[in-house]
């Protein structure tokens, strides 16, 4: 059952959404607790999107188990983080514009954005979602090298994972940001 004023998601007809709640036109959405999370990996590289769902660790907590094989590929998160959290899905995302109309709906639950992605890095794309949507969700950035940390704060991401990607830091940074309380 819908709240007034509510409306069904067109990308997942379990989320009740809410009309513009930002000065953007986002819509926000709430996640009823069966739904799966929604996880956006952008980088203009195919491998590097794949090597993210990879990294994100056949065992993300010392309590799960190892996730399953499915078609060969191992998605790092598995279905489940953590037995708190919903099943994950991912959204692959290879343009910038893409990335901001994806967050703009308001169905994003955590944002994994390739800081050397050209033309454009995820680094820009964080501060320009933080700046225009209202309700933005969680970034990782993941930057060049480690020394790039400073420049994921300047983009108010929440997080900064250098390349390579090391899957259990990958890991544990989006456990950590997935069970922060929402702001």
């Amino acid at each position: 059952m819908l709240r007034a004023g509510a409306t069904v998601d067109p990308v997942d007809p379990q989320r009740a959404c809410t009309q513009p709640a930002s000065p953007s036109g986002s819509t926000i959405c709430t996640v009823p607790a069966t739904s799966p999370l929604r996880i956006l990996v952008y980088s203009d590289n195919a491998k590097t999107r794949q090597d993210v769902m990879l990294a994100l660790g056949k065992r993300v907590h010392p309590d799960l188990p190892n996730a399953s094989m499915t078609s060969c590929r191992v998605l790092a998160l598995g279905k489940r983080v953590h037995p708190d959290l919903p099943e994950l899905s991912y959204i692959e995302v290879a343009t910038g514009p893409v990335v901001v109309q994806q967050v703009d709906t308001g169905a994003i639950d955590l944002a994994i954005l390739d800081g050397e992605a050209t033309p454009e890095g995820g680094m820009g794309i964080a501060k320009q979602l933080k700046d225009e949507i209202a309700q933005c969700p969680p970034i990782v950035v993941l930057t060049g090298r480690r020394d790039d940390a400073w420049l994921a704060s300047w983009s108010r991401a929440e997080a900064a994972v250098p390349h390579p990607i090391d899957p259990i830091q990958l890991s544990r940074t989006v456990l950590e940001l997935l069970r922060a309380p929402v702001q």
